[in-house]
């Protein structure tokens, strides 16, 4: 078994039998979440998974925290056959992205992907935005995805033209100040590694999945974002997990330093 301080999940441990590849998925705290669904479609395609999540986020929220939904996704992947492990990680904390991969590392073995879905998303705008706000949202957004990226980039040990780098990001910034303004930092820092992480053979690419409703959206904003999309629907965290899946596979792997829109054609 491989376990957590605070969680056990059925794993089959460093260089399990199958020989799969290892991906960090961070922002995976509810079932309904686009970090699980990437998480759920990549240990389909064959990938050991180890993710992050961080419950007081998610308390704080309206949508609140869901009890025992990190071993619920545990499960969900093992069923797939993945190794797993779950690591309660705040990002906000600068010396989180290291312990992180020090722990994956011990536990699991190296990581061959890095895919990036955590936030901090709490709407302002230009004139109520205070600075405490404004710092948390670069400090989650901006600086843990670098910091991420930088240990990633120190500690990458696999086969030339296998290792992946995938970030989440966003465009809204009217009435969401600092959620838009510390993603765009996100996008350049991701783009920034196609070049600088070039000599490892890795690729990096930024997807922008458009609104999905993971418990967020109002009526009136679900009714709107439909509306507005060509194709009649709101995107699913299934929609976002298939791009993730095509970017970390060996078929994706010329798609390098790119802002990918992947929403349906919404205006």
């Amino acid at each position: 078994m491989t376990t957590n301080a605070d969680h056990d999940q059925p794993a089959c441990g460093p260089g399990s039998p199958a020989g799969r590849p290892l991906a960090l998925i961070t922002g995976v705290g509810r079932t309904v979440g686009i970090g699980a669904g990437i998480a759920g479609r990549l240990a389909a395609a064959g990938w050991d998974i180890a993710f992050t999540y961080w419950t007081p986020y998610d308390d704080r929220m309206s949508w609140g925290s869901e009890p025992g939904a990190t071993e619920a996704i545990g499960r969900a992947l093992a069923e797939h056959g993945a190794s797993t492990i779950a690591i309660e990680a705040d990002l906000a904390d600068p010396d989180t992205p290291a312990r992180v991969f020090d722990e994956v590392g011990q536990r699991m073995g190296r990581v061959t992907a890095l895919v990036m879905s955590h936030c901090e998303s709490v709407d302002s705008g230009l004139l109520d935005t205070t600075v405490e706000s404004f710092d948390r949202h670069f400090a989650v957004n901006a600086r843990a995805t670098w910091l991420l990226i930088r240990e990633f980039g120190r500690r990458f040990a696999a086969e030339r033209g296998t290792g992946r780098i995938v970030s989440l990001t966003s465009d809204h910034t009217v009435g969401n100040l600092p959620y838009g303004a510390s993603k765009g930092a996100l996008d350049r820092i991701t783009l920034a590694a196609a070049h600088e992480l070039a000599h490892l053979g890795v690729t990096a690419n930024v997807i922008n999945p458009g609104p999905v409703d993971t418990g967020w959206m109002l009526e009136e904003v679900r009714e709107h974002c439909v509306r507005s999309t060509p194709l009649g629907r709101l995107g699913t965290p299934q929609d976002t997990a298939h791009l993730v899946a095509f970017l970390c596979s060996k078929e994706g792997g010329w798609i390098n330093g790119q802002l990918l829109m992947s929403n349906g054609g919404l205006a």
